[in-house]
């Protein structure tokens, strides 16, 4: 059996490691944190679980590209909850008092614009079908055989997102609301690529669900593909160095809690890093990379940060909302919703009330728990980067309250009275996530995609040490549909290429 070892027990150390497993190799993945999952981790707090990021599910309905994925590992039985069919997800302008009722449904999406812009009807047509197309250019996305190489595609895939946009809807207030989603995938005006903006509409458009319960069930599904097949997964086991001799990578020092530095020989082993290629880097022998891949990795923006709130409420005090919903202080403001300014913070904000189990006889017409996230830049958080969790100091404890009572304000203008409703609620910052997912800047989504510079944000899956590959969200997409889709580039750049991709299609 062939040896792989993964760096990084997240969503992707886990899906690479699953498809290894599933397909012989003896796989064996090294996770820092107590609890492997990455993004897919929960939290309990007073009896309530909460997700810490992975709360919207695209591609997970049958037939869908990650719901095949699932079920070639045999792991496609979640407890999940499609969003209500005729609002996926809501947009709010609190200023005009505006609130749009998202349809999924490629035919539903288009008439549902086209009746609240009819003078925008062709247009919005042409657009979703540019959208269709685009994610048609991308083999992968649908899990085809192909080659995805940037010189191969259109014109328009690599436009920027609001480029696109622009370019088939002229009324600035459609611009603006056909851009919502572009928090779920660190979108930046004219520098996201069109491509991003394509596939991730398209992904959610086709239908998205939630999790019933929390994510951390995928997490723990894919840990048991890989102990199913004699694979191990090893968490509390920080990797603190990577000794590369001619090469090749022979042999990774770790440590597990306080204890004493251990070794494991790879040299016969092919290795994956599933973790930041900016943490990856400085833990290798010197010399391992050239100094201008350094420094390219160096240069790499990464993409914005966030505060969350995590809010408990009194029991039948706030109803159960089952779609995400997205907030902004008016239009034209969607580009700009990840600055940061003291007075207008928060811009926009996207809240959603994650589904439990209902027990039997009673009813889910109620929610227990919140979640809000406002987009934020590390930048904010920088005068305590140097702290660690519960020694922050006062100061930091005074801002962040603040930032708490300015989301709870806004708030209270969608529902008067929300803070009465609140019986326990509890905020992170960009320094949490920083801390919690080891992202350098606490970055949501990993490197940013650029699409003025496509050839530094563009990581590829091999890298100068013959037996060292990467994979995660930092190579090609995030999220739930990008990080599996590179999990499978990364497990045939090892197995062969469309090993995985041909026996997905005989599903």
């Amino acid at each position: 059996m062939q040896r792989i070892v993964i760096i990084g027990g997240g969503l992707g150390g886990l899906f690479t490691g699953a498809l290894l497993s599933k397909e012989g190799c003896q796989v064996v993945v090294l996770e820092k944190n107590p609890v492997a999952g990455g993004g897919l981790q929960t939290f309990v707090r007073h009896g309530i679980r909460f997700e810490t990021g992975m709360h919207i599910l695209g591609g997970m309905r049958e037939g869908g590209s990650i719901w095949r994925i699932c079920r070639y590992l045999g792991i496609e039985n979640f407890q999940q909850r499609a969003v209500d069919p005729d609002c996926m997800d809501s947009i709010t302008y609190l200023r005009p008092g505006k609130t749009y009722r998202v349809p999924e449904g490629r035919e539903a999406f288009t008439s549902y614009f086209s009746d609240e812009f009819p003078h925008e009807a062709t247009a919005i047509r042409n657009y979703v079908n540019a959208l269709y197309d685009l994610a048609d250019e991308v083999d992968m996305f649908w899990l085809r055989r192909g080659k995805n190489y940037l010189f191969t595609h259109s014109e328009q895939f690599l436009w920027s997102a609001d480029e696109l946009i622009a370019h088939y809807i002229k009324d600035p207030n459609l611009q603006d609301v056909l851009a919502y989603m572009s928090p779920m995938y660190g979108g930046v005006k004219g520098h996201t690529p069109a491509y991003i903006h394509a596939l991730i509409n398209v992904l959610y458009i086709n239908g998205s669900s939630r999790f019933v319960g929390g994510s951390q069930q995928l997490a723990d599904a894919l840990v048991e593909v890989i102990r199913s097949h004699g694979g191990e997964v090893m968490t509390g086991t920080e990797v603190t160095a990577l000794h590369v001799n001619d090469h090749r990578l022979e042999r990774i020092d770790y440590r597990q809690g306080a204890h004493e530095i251990h070794s494991l020989s790879t040299g016969s082993s092919d290795v994956i890093s599933a973790i930041h290629p900016a943490t990856l880097i400085p833990m290798c022998t010197d010399g391992t990379f050239p100094k201008a891949y350094r420094e390219r990795i160096a240069q790499i923006p990464n993409t914005y940060s966030a505060f969350t709130l995590y809010i408990i409420f009194k029991e039948n005090s706030f109803p159960y909302i089952n779609h995400t919903c997205y907030a902004q202080e008016d239009y034209g403001m969607i580009w700009n919703v990840s600055e940061y300014e003291e007075s207008s913070w928060p811009r926009g904000w996207m809240y959603m009330t994650p589904p439990d189990p209902v027990a039997p006889g009673s009813s889910d017409s109620f929610s227990r728990k919140m979640i809000i996230n406002c987009l934020m830049p590390f930048s904010v958080v920088a005068p305590w980067e140097n702290t660690t969790v519960g020694h922050r100091g006062e100061d930091y404890r005074i801002w962040k309250e603040k930032q708490v009572q300015k989301i709870l304000d806004k708030m209270e203008r969608l529902y008067p009275g929300f803070r009465e409703k609140i019986e326990y609620l509890e905020a992170s910052s960009p320094l949490t996530i920083r801390d919690y997912y080891h992202q350098p800047d606490g970055a949501l989504y990993g490197i940013r995609k650029d699409c003025r510079n496509m050839m530094l944000s563009q990581i590829p899956i091999y890298t100068k040490v013959k037996n060292l590959f990467l994979t995660g969200q930092n190579i090609n997409l995030h999220g739930i549909c990008g990080v599996p889709l590179t999990a499978v580039n990364t497990a045939e750049a090892i197995l062969g290429e469309n090993t995985i991709i041909d026996k997905l299609n005989e599903i």
